[in-house]
């Protein structure tokens, strides 16, 4: 097993009105193919921030991030946004899904990047949903799903470009417990039998348990690496 994710010495920082606020300090972690990793931590101690490094959405400060052997801490704007519709998958925890498409629409978006046909379109998204145990909601919007099959339709929406790796910011944090439960499920079934990198931020414990790699983050600190 191979390193998918290399995060070396990663510093980040923000400034505001002229003060550097160091929010990232010195981070190291290397995540293997098939690893499902859970971040933890207090608010503001910068897990989400690491999460956003790892998904090309933010870049460090200092050091290197490697994903699938793209050094994509070196990548201009426009390389990294196409880097990341190829190779993440995302979840929020607020789902983002566009209230005026369907499930089956929403599925679709990140396709709609892609040289595929209507046809391998339509053969994706039925297999993303049908996955997630919604093929009889494709046609159903937002509005008339639960909260627990929104995030379902939005974890299809995150593999259905095949990523290289799922990140997942507190997918259960707006959840009751048995949905929670479902999406968590389902996270793992599809880090066990799909072999799918996942790293997932969560302040649960319950939730964390659900990874096979827990790291602590306080302060901008790796806590006991």
């Amino acid at each position: 097993m191979s390193s998918i994710i290399t995060v070396q010495n990663v510093s980040k920082s923000y400034w505001r009105n002229k003060i550097e606020i160091p929010v990232l300090n010195n981070i190291s972690i290397n995540v293997e193919q098939g690893e499902f990793l859970a971040l933890m931590g207090p608010s503001g101690s910068g897990k989400t921030t690491l999460l956003n490094l790892i998904a090309g959405i933010d870049k460090p400060s200092a050091g290197e991030i490697i994903i699938n052997g793209t050094v994509i801490s070196s990548l201009g704007e426009s390389a990294l946004a196409k880097w990341r519709a190829n190779n993440v998958g995302f979840v929020f925890q607020f789902y983002n899904l566009i209230p005026v498409l369907t499930a089956f629409e929403n599925v679709e978006l990140p396709l709609l990047l892609t040289k595929l046909s209507k046809a391998e379109r339509k053969k994706q998204v039925e297999t993303a949903l049908t996955l997630v145990g919604l093929g009889d909601r494709m046609h159903h919007a937002p509005k008339q799903l639960s909260g627990g099959q929104e995030q379902r339709v939005a974890i299809a929406r995150a593999i259905v470009t095949d990523p290289v790796i799922i990140v997942a910011d507190e997918p259960t944090g707006d959840l009751d417990r048995s949905s929670a439960e479902e999406i968590l499920i389902l996270l793992g079934r599809l880090n066990k039998e799909f072999q799918k990198t996942i790293i997932m931020v969560t302040h649960d414990p319950h939730a964390a348990e659900s990874a096979n790699i827990i790291k602590h983050i306080d302060k901008g600190d790796l806590v006991g690496a």
